[in-house]
């Protein structure tokens, strides 16, 4: 799909537009925003965001840390790879190629849903060398059941198909879609956070990315690899979060007892966007507890 989001254009108001470079790694051109001093801090948003999901918190975190969030492929303004690279550890390992273009060693690694995932990914493949991984509403664990069942099989048909992001962008067009979508992951986001969200839902080549990530990721594997993850576990969990239910976050704990549950009272999925400064407390506190000096 030709009609990618531009950067003059649509990234003329983009939240800390200023931190914005366009960076070549991997054969892709990334959009990657850094900002701030001191230890290494990596973010990685989730399927269908962008580095906007960071807007409040990553400012914050800049006061104590060097941060680099990038988009990742396909998303928002970095090119996509191709089609069988959008797997667990194709994105991993493209996400490694990127730090190394940028000679960076992150000290601590923050992951929203699936970018906790390639977080982990990246650490057991001996891709992050991070003190302390904190999962953000990690998407670490297969969907159990018939949904688990049937979800990589439909996310595959549609991602094939030229027409299923077209037709879901099309309807993203109705800003009511776009809210109720966000509603039902259990958070309230402010209408500057709506307004992003529907700006990228209503771009085809962005909404076809999502489905790829979908259609392409085996979290069964990295289930079964979880217990040697090195890094500290810090796995947050929203208890309104109605995408990636609490008890997921308890189910990784028993596979790796040394990690710890932060469960947060009244938030949803999107918890590091509902309340920045509680997220960035808890980042601040999780490194300093592994000796990391700040």
């Amino acid at each position: 799909m030709s009609d990618r989001l531009a950067w003059e254009r649509d990234g003329a108001d983009w939240p800390n537009r200023a931190a914005s470079a366009f960076v070549e790694a991997s054969g892709l051109r990334w959009h990657v925003q850094r900002m701030g001093s001191g230890p290494v801090a990596l973010l990685l948003h989730g399927t269908g965001a962008s580095t906007h999901s960071w807007r409040d918190l990553a400012p914050l975190l800049a006061s104590r840390f060097s941060v680099i969030a990038p988009d990742l492929p396909g998303h928002a303004f970095t090119e996509t790879p191709p089609f069988q690279r959008m797997t667990l550890p194709g994105m991993a390992a493209d996400i490694r190629a990127l730090m190394q273009v940028l000679d960076a060693q992150p000290a601590v690694a923050v992951g929203h849903s699936a970018g906790a995932a390639i977080l982990a990914r990246m650490s057991l493949d001996g891709a992050l060398a991070a003190r302390t991984l904190i999962s953000l509403n990690g998407a670490l664990l297969p969907f159990g059941g018939v949904p688990g069942r049937l979800f990589s099989p439909l996310a595959r048909l549609l991602a094939t198909s030229s027409l299923a992001p077209r037709l879901f962008a099309w309807r993203a067009g109705d800003r009511a879609v776009v809210e109720r979508l966000i509603r039902d992951t259990g958070s309230r986001l402010d209408p500057l956070g709506a307004d992003l969200y529907a700006r990228l839902a209503r771009n085809p080549p962005h909404v076809a990315a999502a489905l790829a990530m979908m259609a392409n990721w085996d979290l069964d594997a990295l289930a079964r690899e979880l217990p040697r993850l090195a890094p500290a576990l810090v796995l947050v969990t929203g208890s309104n979060d109605h995408t990636i239910p609490s008890a997921s976050a308890y189910r990784v704990h028993a596979l790796l007892p040394a990690s710890k549950v932060v469960r947060l009272s009244g938030l949803g999925h999107l918890a590091h966007e509902e309340q920045p400064r509680q997220i960035a407390d808890l980042v601040t506190d999780a490194a300093q507890a592994t000796g990391l000096p700040l």
